[in-house]
């Protein structure tokens, strides 16, 4: 049985927005650590989070939201994750990116509002953060997500997996279906392709803030 946990932030977010799935686990007696991603590049965020992974004393459930998802599925394969947790997350196959998994608008579904590259970086529009990214959460919090954010590199939406972890390990999905990022459509469809355990949860893409106990819950399943 594992008795540890690793979680890994997606884009334009940080490892603090797990603060309260990590006391929910703590509190059940898991040991619980947080991966600080630098969203730069999908190799230096899998490196990151494989750093994490040496340091764990046995088993381990990965878990990954948005982005997060591409950096378990290329991390994952490391020795000690016993299975994967997936929330509202992407999960590329070997040879795709976030990039390639990235649907053509289609009539009348809400379209993310990033904005252009700077710098190589991507940034979500502050003013629709709230309603793009975290409408179920109150105004001053969704204001705070967005003042935080941090920047999403192009060499991270690219990057390409090398082997896909959920290939060989078991997974659980998270879908969100008052997600406005990622729509639950294409969550379904991931979720279906790996064969994974879905749990729908009535959330936005900020389920981890929002909705902490269901999060945890699928985490202490997979456990």
């Amino acid at each position: 049985m594992a008795t540890n946990v690793v979680l890994v932030h997606g884009a334009w977010a940080d490892g603090s927005g797990w603060r309260a799935v990590h006391d929910l686990l703590t509190a059940d007696g898991l040991a619980v650590s947080v991966v600080q991603n630098p969203t730069v590049t999908l190799a230096e965020d899998a490196a990151a989070t494989r750093r994490i992974l040496d340091r764990q004393d046995g088993p381990t459930i990965l878990v990954g939201h948005s982005y997060g998802g591409a950096v378990i599925t290329e991390a994952g394969t490391h020795e000690r994750v016993a299975a994967l947790v997936y929330v509202a997350a992407f999960a590329p196959d070997k040879g795709e990116s976030v990039n390639t998994l990235i649907p053509e608008p289609s009539p009348g579904v809400p379209v993310p509002p990033i904005l252009p590259p700077a710098d190589g970086f991507l940034f979500l529009d502050r003013e629709k953060f709230h309603e793009a990214f975290a409408a179920d959460l109150p105004a001053d919090d969704a204001r705070f997500l967005a003042a935080s954010q941090t920047p999403w590199g192009l060499g991270a939406i690219g990057g390409v997996i090398t082997e896909a972890a959920w290939r060989s390990k078991p997974s659980s999905y998270v879908l969100t279906t008052g997600d406005r990022m990622i729509p639950p459509v294409g969550q379904r469809s991931m979720a279906e392709r790996m064969g994974a355990t879905v749990t729908e949860v009535d959330a936005s893409h900020a389920v981890y803030v929002s909705r902490p106990e269901s999060v945890a819950a699928v985490i202490r399943a997979a456990v």
